[in-house]
């Protein structure tokens, strides 16, 4: 792909797509070490930055492909990309999701006018049904990631950001199929040779890394993740040569580097994203650049209302806002309000507690209390022990 080719792609997009201009984050910058500004693509029409590769592939359809209607694979977003795209174009589009999507990228799929198959439980069992269907019924088949039109859609979003910021040093992008990394990393390049590409997978869906290991493709044998935007088994064919000749580095992180990136990314910018958008926003602190003007690309952020409750809870226990222990006490009047005492001179806060008379303790007598605590972090964790510590207590992590 030609520099000439993305931009003419983002000539076309302009009339269906947002502004999505970087925020500057002064917390992100100040735990990584260098200059962060997030490019906020869950701000994006549709919730994700899939409108774009979508959009300029039906549009450069034939006129007797976009009469046969098109047919996409999609554990949602591509899914709401394509729907949005088909409607605004006029064509029919049927859509096939993995069961487990959440539901309300579900719903918008079917606002947006598409017909909706639920089938399989990731994205490759989706996209073999969809392949079924294609062969069936003669639909034209938009792949997610596997397309060169696609690939230049999603590399619209270099140019804007090397326009917005021309001293962009390093661009960190998610890696599920590989489309989007490709599309930026390709357009990047030609427009910046020496800036440098990275790649995030989560660990328990590194399709991009075990390919790269072996110098070939190679199919999962699961995807085992909270991000299920890139719970993706094998990494496309052509977004692999892409990925092998534009990306300098691929990382991983873990699905508890997740949350916490989820809850910082929450409370000081007020901006929820997907678990597979916040893969960039967890890797910040993997990476060994400091000092340089960094954009992670928050790729998307259609996330369902439970996850976010969950994604919460367990970020807030990742970065020791919630402390959960066990402390053993004498069975006798008076020593619960002893334990509540020593929590609130230290000035953390009981969120519950529970106390179990019938385990089995090294003294016969005593009974175990199960305590939840908000706090204001390590620090203020160490001094609740240390103060059970000088009371004669001795307390344990049950985290």
């Amino acid at each position: 792909m030609k520099l000439q080719d993305f931009t003419a792609a983002r000539e076309n997009l302009q009339k269906v797509l947002l502004p999505t201009h970087l925020i500057y984050s002064p917390i992100f910058s100040e735990e990584s070490g260098n200059k962060i500004f997030i490019k906020p693509e869950n701000l994006q029409k549709t919730g994700a930055f899939k409108i774009r590769g979508a959009y300029n592939k039906i549009r450069k359809l034939s006129e007797e492909e976009k009469r046969r209607g098109v047919i996409a694979s999609s554990a949602g977003n591509h899914a709401q990309g394509v729907a949005y795209a088909a409607r605004e174009l006029g064509i029919k589009a049927v859509i096939v999701m993995p069961k487990t999507t959440p539901l309300i990228k579900v719903e918008f799929t079917k606002k947006y006018g598409a017909e909706v198959i639920l089938y399989g439980d990731v994205y490759d069992d989706a996209y073999q049904k969809a392949k079924e269907l294609e062969a069936q019924e003669g639909y034209v088949f938009v792949h997610p990631f596997n397309d060169a039109d696609v690939l230049e859609g999603q590399g619209t979003i270099a140019l804007e950001i090397l326009e917005e910021l021309p001293q962009t040093e390093v661009i960190v992008v998610p890696i599920g199929g590989g489309g989007l990394i490709s599309g930026i990393a390709c357009a990047a390049k030609q427009l910046k040779p020496d800036i440098k590409i990275i790649g995030v997978e989560p660990s328990g869906a590194a399709s991009a890394t075990e390919a790269l290991k072996k110098n070939k493709i190679i199919t999962l044998p699961e995807a085992n993740t909270i991000a299920d935007g890139t719970a993706v088994k094998r990494i496309g064919e052509l977004n692999f040569q892409y990925i092998k000749e534009y990306v300098d580095e691929v990382v991983t992180v873990d699905d508890y580097e997740l949350t916490e990136a989820f809850l910082l990314l929450v409370e000081k910018h007020k901006i929820i994203a997907e678990n597979s958008g916040i893969l960039p926003m967890a890797a910040l602190k993997k990476l060994t650049d400091r000092g340089k003007h960094i954009v992670p690309v928050v790729s998307g952020g259609n996330i369902d209302v439970l996850m976010i409750s969950s994604m919460i809870s367990k970020g807030l226990v990742s970065r020791d806002r919630i402390f959960n222990f066990a402390v053993s006490i004498p069975d006798r009047p008076g020593e619960l309000a002893k334990v509540t005492q020593i929590i609130g001179q230290v000035g953390a806060n009981v969120v519950k507690l529970s106390h179990n008379q019938f385990k089995n303790l090294s003294r016969f007598r005593d009974k175990e209390l199960l305590i939840t605590v908000e706090t204001n972090g390590t620090a203020h964790i160490q001094r609740l022990i240390e103060a059970f510590a000088e009371k004669g207590y001795t307390i344990s992590s049950t985290q």
